[in-house]
C-alpha cells in the first residue's frame, strides 16, 4: 500500500472514536425500529433473553474476529483475505460481505429516508392535534406511495452519507459519529424516561422484561440469533474494514465488548420506550409489523401533552441512528476502492454513493410508489436476501477463516497486542472454532423457516 492509499485510507484518532463509529454502525433501525417489532412478534421477554445470549456468545465472537483480521491485514473486507491467502477463492467472501453491505445500504436508506420524512413532518405540525389510526394510516399510505417523495427522501440520505465518507475517517466519520452517538443516548434516555410515567405503562414492562417460557421455541430462537447478527453489523465486512483502523496498541477485546454492551443496551431502551407506550394505549398491538413506528406513534404523540416535541426528538432519534450505521455501510465498499483501485476517497465515496442512490430506487418505489415494484416486494426481497442470508453466510465463514484457515494462533497473537492477558481466550477460541459454527448453520438449514415466519 503506498502513502497515497495510507493517507486516504486513515486511522481512528482513539480508541473512544473507534467506539463511537463501530457502534453507531451497530445501533440503526435494526435496534430502535426492527428490534421492537420482532420482539413484539416473537415472545417478548423471551425473545430479549435469548437475543441477549445470541449477542454475548456469537456475536461478540464474530466481531472479535473480524476486528482481528482487519487490524491485523490493515486492509478492507476484500484485502484481508487476498493478504493472508493470496491468489485463494477466499478474497471471494469478501466480495460476498462488501456487496452484501452495499445492497443493504440502498434500501436501508429508504427507511430512513422514510424517517427524515417524517421527522419533517413533525416538525411543520402534520401530527399536532387529535390524530386517529386511520389518519396515521393514510398519512403513512400517501406518504411512501408518493413516488416522488420517497425518492427525494433516498436521495437526501445517500447525500449526507457520501458526504461524511467523503470527509475520510478524522474528519468524516469519526468527527460525526462524536457528536451523533452521544445525541442519540441522550434521546434515547430522554424518551425512555417519558414512555415509563405514561399511564399503563407497567403493563408494558410486563411484557417486555418478565419471560414467558412457553413462549420459547425454535423459531424465538432462530430469530433472536438473526437479529444479533443484523444489529450488531457482522458478517458483511463493516468491522473488518473498521478494525483496519485501528492501531496496534488499542484492547481488541474491550473495543468488541463495549460495542456489543451499547448496541443491547440501546435495543434494550428501544423497548423501554415502545412497549410502555404501546399498552398505555388500549388497541395498539405490539405486532404492528413493519409501519409499526411510523404509522403507530404518532397517533401515541398526539395524546401526550407535548407530544409534537416528542415526536420530533423521536423521529430525530430514529434517523441519527440511520444516518450511523448507513455510514459504515458504504464505508465498506469505499474503503475497497482507496485500497485495491487508488481511488481518492472523495471520488470513491461519490461515485459509489451515485450507484447505490439508483440501486435503492427499486426499493423506494416498493411501498406503493410503482405498481411492479410493489407487487413483486422488491425491498422484502432484498432484505431476505441481505439480510437474513448472506450476513449468516459471512459470519460463517469468518468464523471458519479465523478459526481453522488462518490459524488461531496468529489470531490470538494479534488480539494480544494491546491485551497481554486476554483472559476470556478459552471460551472465545471455543466459540469462534465449534460453538458459533454450528448456531450459524444451524440457523442457515432452518432459514425457510425464518423468512416465512
Amino acid at each position: 500500500m503506498n502513502g497515497q492509499n495510507l493517507s486516504q485510507r486513515g486511522r481512528w484518532g482513539s480508541k473512544i472514536a473507534f467506539i463511537f463509529a463501530a457502534t453507531g454502525s451497530a445501533i440503526g433501525l435494526g435496534n430502535i425500529w426492527r428490534f421492537p417489532m420482532v420482539v413484539g412478534k416473537y415472545g417478548g421477554a423471551v425473545f430479549v433473553l435469548v437475543y441477549i445470549i445470541a449477542v454475548a456468545l456469537v456475536g461478540f465472537t464474530v466481531m472479535l474476529a473480524e476486528l482481528t483480521l482487519g487490524r491485523y491485514t490493515q486492509q478492507n473486507a476484500v484485502g484481508a483475505f487476498e493478504k493472508i491467502k493470496p491468489k485463494t477463492p477466499w478474497k471471494i467472501i469478501g466480495f460476498v460481505g462488501m456487496l452484501t453491505s452495499f445492497c443493504i445500504f440502498s434500501y436501508y436508506s429508504v427507511i430512513a429516508g422514510w424517517a427524515a420524512g417524517y421527522f419533517a413532518k413533525t416538525v411543520s405540525g402534520t401530527f399536532k392535534g387529535t390524530v386517529t389510526s386511520q389518519l396515521s394510516e393514510k398519512i403513512f399510505t400517501d406518504f411512501t406511495s408518493d413516488s416522488v417523495q420517497a425518492i427525494v427522501c433516498l436521495f437526501i440520505v445517500v447525500g449526507i452519507t457520501t458526504f461524511i465518507i467523503s470527509r475520510g475517517v478524522k474528519d468524516g466519520i469519526e468527527r460525526w459519529t462524536k457528536v451523533l452517538m452521544p445525541l442519540l443516548l441522550i434521546l434515547i434516555i430522554f424518551l425512555a424516561v417519558k414512555a415509563l410515567t405514561l399511564s399503563g405503562a407497567r403493563e408494558g414492562i410486563s411484557f417486555y422484561l418478565k419471560p414467558d417460557f412457553s413462549k420459547l421455541n425454535g423459531t424465538v430462537i432462530l430469530y433472536a440469533f438473526g437479529q444479533a447478527f443484523f444489529s450488531l453489523s457482522i458478517g458483511m465486512g463493516i468491522m473488518i474494514t473498521y478494525g483496519s483502523y485501528m492501531p496496534k496498541s488499542v484492547n481488541l477485546v474491550s473495543s468488541a465488548g463495549w460495542v456489543s454492551f451499547s448496541d443491547s443496551l440501546i435495543a434494550f431502551l428501544a423497548g423501554i420506550i415502545i412497549f410502555p407506550t404501546l399498552f398505555a394505549l388500549p388497541g395498539i398491538e405490539p405486532t404492528a409489523g413493519p409501519g409499526l413506528v411510523f404509522k403507530v406513534f404518532p397517533l401515541i404523540f398526539s395524546q401526550i401533552p407535548g407530544g409534537n416535541y416528542f415526536g420530533i426528538l423521536f423521529f430525530m432519534l430514529l434517523l441519527v441512528a440511520a444516518i450511523t450505521s448507513t455510514i459504515s455501510l458504504l464505508e465498506v465498499s469505499v474503503s475497497y476502492f482507496i485500497d485495491a483501485r487508488n481511488w481518492s476517497r472523495k471520488k470513491a465515496a461519490y461515485l459509489l454513493g451515485i450507484i447505490a442512490f439508483f440501486l435503492g430506487i427499486p426499493s423506494a418505489l416498493s411501498a406503493g410508489g410503482m405498481k411492479f415494484f410493489t407487487d413483486i416486494d422488491f425491498m422484502g426481497k432484498f432484505d431476505v436476501i441481505f439480510a437474513n442470508i448472506m450476513l449468516a453466510v459471512g459470519a460463517l465463514f469468518i468464523c471458519i477463516f479465523v478459526g481453522w484457515v488462518w490459524g488461531i494462533k496468529t489470531a490470538v497473537k494479534e488480539i494480544h497486542s494491546g491485551n497481554p492477558r486476554f483472559n476470556i481466550r478459552p471460551l472465545w477460541i471455543f466459540s469462534l472454532k465449534i460453538l458459533s459454527p454450528i448456531v450459524i448453520i444451524i440457523i442457515l438449514i432452518f432459514i425457510k423457516k425464518i423468512i416465512s415466519g
